[in-house]
């Protein structure tokens, strides 16, 4: 666990909301997007918040401190958790899967599976806002199907495996959850074999 190697108060926590696409190992194309909200883990003002935030601003960058950081990394998870796997099983972009009928009644399953409630975290829209914004960012690709696309290995343990074992931590049940990740799950194996 990296909290045991790097003390929490040394870190500073950001969103990052840039659509990129990997066109070739090391070389990163920028679709749109120059977001990096930061803020203090404990919700607290600094003046190193403040010197970062200068700093990435200066570069072009809008770079928000944010009193609640810890909310604004759970509202993209609350997305990651769902949109990642769901495309790279049907191939779809954040627009068709938020306003396909049928796939948007899952986003909202899942969505309600999610454990952040159960950790205390009150967050500060609705599923219904959450889809929206995933409507108005059009036809991205996620980066899990970026993945699955490219060969790569898809990171479906650290955004969606790490939310199932939180929820098992806090006694929640999750199906919708563990329905996705068990599917995504058999073809991250499938392809591989």
């Amino acid at each position: 666990m990296i909290a045991h190697a790097i003390d929490s108060s040394r870190v500073i926590g950001c969103v990052v909301y840039p659509s990129t696409v990997i066109v070739e190992p090391g070389v990163i194309e920028h679709i749109e997007g120059n977001r990096f909200s930061i803020g203090e883990l404990d919700g607290t003002s600094s003046e190193r918040c403040k010197r970062l935030a200068a700093s990435l601003i200066s570069a072009g960058l809008r770079a928000p401190i944010r009193g609640h950081i810890r909310h604004d990394m759970w509202i993209k998870l609350l997305g990651n958790v769902v949109f990642n796997p769901m495309s790279a099983l049907t191939r779809a972009t954040l627009v068709e899967m938020a306003t396909h009928r049928e796939s948007s009644d899952i986003v909202r399953a899942v969505m309600a599976d999610a454990v952040a409630e159960g950790l205390g975290v009150r967050l500060p829209l609705t599923i219904d806002q959450r889809m929206d914004g995933a409507r108005k960012v059009g036809a991205h690709r996620t980066s899990m199907l970026q993945d699955l696309e490219s060969g790569r290995p898809m990171e479906l343990e650290s955004v969606v495996g790490v939310v199932i074992e939180l929820g098992e931590k806090l006694g929640l049940p999750m199906p919708h959850t563990r329905t996705l990740y068990s599917c995504a799950r058999l073809l991250d194996q499938v392809r591989t074999q």
